[in-house]
């Protein structure tokens, strides 16, 4: 046994003074009292283990138990944050992209639209510089008309004047040009 040789040891190291005081009784074993003392160790042992150890093992059990759930179950968290994570990216990278293919749509009308009032522009402007064409063309006419018109009661006016009055020449050249300037000078005052 090693408790008698630790004993034997502390008692070998104790000064020789000390011992020579205790006397003999320090190195003597009292047989009955190692016996009650192992019985009373190992009642001690079965109370404990039966009232102590086992409540205590079982609690450390439990908290083991405890631990070992949170453990899995903070796995279990993390593999579904992990999942949510991983669901959250890819539902931010289909809205960016349905938000390119929006822009791009947007854009494509915009540019749709921009090309359908440039060409309705462009052909209304072509209707109304037609619209021009045809009104100066019907005033050109009209002024054509009105020169022709005045030219005819012109020359009617100036071979009346002429047949009243049947001279030379000359004179017929400047009655005609007296009476264009009189008809200038009307236009002038009017």
């Amino acid at each position: 046994m090693r408790i008698p040789a630790l004993t034997a040891v502390a008692l070998a190291a104790l000064p020789a003074q000390v011992a020579a005081q205790e006397g003999a009784d320090l190195v003597n074993v009292d047989l009955g009292l190692l016996v009650l003392t192992i019985v009373v160790f190992l009642l001690v042992l079965v109370v404990l283990g039966k009232f102590a150890w086992g409540p205590m093992l079982g609690a450390l059990e439990a908290r083991e138990d405890g631990i070992r759930s949170s453990i899995d179950e903070a796995k279990a968290m993390r593999a579904e944050a992990e999942e949510l994570r991983e669901e959250h990216r890819k539902e931010l990278a289909d809205a960016r992209r349905q938000s390119q293919e929006i822009l791009a749509e947007g854009r494509a009308a915009a540019e749709r639209i921009r090309g359908e009032m440039e060409e309705k522009a462009r052909h209304e402007a072509d209707r109304i510089l037609e619209r021009a064409r045809i009104e100066i063309g019907r005033e050109r006419d009209a002024a054509l008309e009105e020169i022709r018109r005045e030219s005819v009661e012109l020359a009617l006016a100036a071979a009346s004047r002429l047949l009243d009055e049947r001279l030379t020449a000359d004179r017929d050249r400047q009655l005609v040009e007296g009476y264009l300037k009189d008809i200038r000078a009307e236009q002038v005052e009017a």
